[in-house]
């Protein structure tokens, strides 16, 4: 199984339920509070934030580990006439050519780092972020994980294409593992079919916030899945807004 290969091609069906417009909502209105003008996305995936906020004016920057998942995002980079710097790197080691007005992870990104290496990933951001730099990103919580995807089967079946995603979540390691079968339509009605793993972890937000005010990040704002509400106990996605000193 290879983690996001095929699986670039089916990744914005699979994310459809995902309110796109209202993160760009809440993050641009951050950002004008903030005279930003160049962002760096990492996981930026087939680029369902970069390429908006192109659009918007901002100077774009793309990160993710996949390459696939990144010639999807040059696609529709093309297709709006944007010119988007997008980089195959893994986010917890990334490397610029420069400094930026603004960092974001969205879309469980942050998840996808195990604890330990966590530390030495904000210190690449703070690296890169100019001062007074604002850095975004979201996290699943323990909630999500447990009542909302628990150890639960999710299917669907479109026009060219099928999955079946299977969730693992273990309270004792705080890890969340998924196990996706998807099937795309070929010639004369055969599927091919690929798997992929993907395994997510729960952080402490708390032990985060630690984390981030040791480096000297101010934080600005911490809501529930980028909206105004303060985050509480059902809260599914934590949103961050942290500046840089």
């Amino acid at each position: 199984m290879s983690q996001y290969e095929n699986f670039a091609y089916i990744y914005d069906h699979l994310m459809e339920e995902v309110d796109y417009e209202k993160w760009l909502f809440f993050i641009d209105g951050v950002f004008k509070g903030e005279n930003i003008n160049s962002v760096c996305d990492l996981g930026c995936g087939t680029g369902n934030i970069t390429i908006p906020l192109g659009v918007k004016g901002y100077d774009m920057i793309g990160i993710d580990l996949s390459e696939d998942m990144l010639m999807v995002a040059r696609e529709k980079a093309i297709d709006t006439d944007q010119e988007i710097l997008f980089l195959n790197q893994d986010m917890k080691e990334f490397e610029l050519y420069g400094t930026v007005d603004a960092i974001i992870a969205t879309c469980d990104s942050i998840n996808y780092l195990q604890t330990k290496d966590i530390p030495q990933f904000l210190k690449w951001v703070h690296n890169y972020l100019n001062p007074k730099g604002i850095f975004i990103f979201d996290l699943n919580t323990e909630y999500k994980f447990d009542k909302v995807y628990g150890n639960q089967t999710f299917s669907e079946l479109g026009e060219d294409f099928a999955y079946v995603w299977e969730n693992q979540y273990s309270s004792e390691a705080k890890m969340n593992e998924y196990y996706i079968s998807f099937f795309l339509e070929e010639e004369a009605g055969l599927y091919s079919r690929s798997d992929e793993y993907h395994c997510e972890y729960v952080h402490d937000y708390k032990w985060l916030i630690h984390e981030l005010e040791k480096l000297d990040f101010n934080i600005l704002g911490l809501y529930d899945n980028y909206t105004s509400d303060k985050i509480h106990e059902k809260t599914e996605r934590m949103t961050f807004v942290v500046r840089k000193v």
